[in-house]
């Protein structure tokens, strides 16, 4: 939390008209509650300066070098739909949800032009033939706002054909996704927050962001335009919150602590309601994919699976041959589990076996990283595993399910085009696959196989 240590600085930022403001010191209110994204609307006097790099383009004047609170979130609304032609089904009121609800005819149209309107990807797909994959380079999903620092997050939006960026220069961008032009949509600027993480809520109206070094977070509401500051959580004792996971089912998040401790927080109290623990600390998280179970892997390379409901350990096994454990997915059609390692081998195993057994045997030990397995991730029909290392540079692969052999021309480039991969993600129907780099740029590239987004 950052708070003003001064005059000088409290002089910078009120008038005198504002002396109301000097009590702010001794209350210790943050530096974020003051600035853009302000949500106290008892205070309609605060202005926001629009000169700042990450909010010129909201401007229409030069005479708009400073605005309101309530001004700077309709244009940002406005701006939002006018990207998106139109306010899209995922951003609209549960109102007009649930009209849409009474004609699935009108659904399925609405569908037809959301594919309509960023490519021909119209269509079924088969079976993926294993060896090599159809993929086609485009350009980066960031290329209209580039990152100044690394990326730490890149991740498809659940419905839309929006992709969404963040990193260490303390913003979240988001990006409609065609492929050929890849236009920003908004940027957001959260002021010495450097994102370490940040996610789509499970109806993609909301963005959850962590940073590295306390325990504020922030949710930012699309819908509305508005940033929340999450200061404290009841029930949380940690220092800070860094790693964390959306449930499936939307209601709760599922925060990584220290030593060993996992934590259930729900999404609409922001309260700890329940707490589970490991042996050491958590390398990875991995919710099944109905919501039910919880996968841990530990840095000792040990295995543990909870039950969401009742936070009970119903299986713990060691990681063939792990030493220390890294990272941890499951595929989205419930059958596998896969587990990174320090030494590069990533094991996949049966989530069947995982349950019965506890001492289960690997499908396949892939062993195509040389350095740490640090992500892992399932494509939506669980016939991709892709795999990447942020300790060297083109260090990805994607690994064809289920006869678990690496594509053979992926990467395959004359330069460098993948860098440092600190996150992976497939679009909601495959169509699209992309990685954040370590240069600011979010790769994207275009599996030919899947004919949806």
């Amino acid at each position: 939390m950052l708070s003003f240590d001064n005059e000088r600085e409290e002089a910078s930022v009120f008038t005198k008209d504002q002396r109301y403001f000097q009590k702010v010191e001794r209350k210790k209110v943050t530096f974020m509650s003051l600035c853009l994204f302000f949500h106290d609307l008892s205070l309609p006097f605060l202005r926001v300066d629009m000169t700042h790099r990450f909010r010129r383009d909201l401007t229409k004047s030069d005479a708009e070098a400073k605005m309101s609170k309530q001004k700077l979130q309709q244009r940002m609304k406005e701006q939002f739909q006018k990207a998106m032609g139109g306010m899209p089904s995922w951003a609209e009121t549960k109102v007009k949800k649930k009209n849409k609800k009474k004609d699935d005819s009108d659904d399925d149209e609405d569908g037809d032009d959301l594919m309509r309107k960023t490519g021909n990807f119209v269509g079924s797909s088969d079976s993926l033939p294993k060896g090599i994959i159809r993929i086609k380079k485009c350009l980066h999903a960031n290329n209209d706002r580039p990152s100044e620092d690394r990326l730490t997050t890149v991740q498809f939006h659940p419905s839309a054909q929006v992709v969404m960026t963040a990193g260490l220069d303390q913003s979240i961008s988001l990006f409609q996704v065609d492929g050929k032009t890849n236009p920003k949509i908004q940027s957001i600027h959260l002021e010495k927050f450097p994102v370490h993480k940040a996610q789509f809520s499970v109806d993609g109206e909301q963005v959850v962001a962590t940073s590295f070094r306390n325990k504020l977070f922030y949710i930012y509401d699309m819908m509305e335009g508005k940033v929340i500051p999450v200061h404290t959580v009841r029930g949380l004792r940690e220092q800070r919150v860094k790693e964390f996971e959306v449930s499936p089912d939307g209601e709760s998040l599922l925060l990584t602590g220290t030593s060993g401790y996992l934590h259930v927080l729900t999404m609409k109290t922001k309260e700890v309601v329940n707490s589970m623990k490991i042996n050491g600390n958590i390398a990875g998280v991995a919710f099944s994919h109905d919501g039910s179970k919880v996968f841990t892997n530990s840095e000792e390379g040990e295995v543990y699976i909870w039950d969401m409901r009742s936070s009970k350990c119903l299986n713990r096994f060691t990681d063939d041959g792990c030493v220390s454990g890294t990272s941890i997915a499951a595929s989205k059609n419930g059958q596998y589990l896969a587990c990174g390692s320090a030494a590069g081998v990533v094991n996949v195993y049966s989530q069947e076996e995982c349950m019965r057994q506890n001492n289960p045997k690997p499908l396949k030990a892939i062993m195509n990283l040389v350095t740490s397995a640090t992500s892992l991730c399932f494509n939506p029909t669980s016939e991709i595993l892709a795999i990447a290392s942020r300790a060297d540079d083109e260090a990805a692969r994607l690994v064809h399910i289920p006869s678990f052999t690496v594509f053979s021309n992926f990467p395959m480039f004359q330069r460098k085009t993948i860098y440092r991969a600190h996150r992976l993600d497939f679009s909601p129907n495959s169509g699209f696959f992309s990685l954040a780099n370590n240069k600011g740029r979010a790769p994207l590239f275009r599996l030919l196989h899947y004919k949806h987004f």
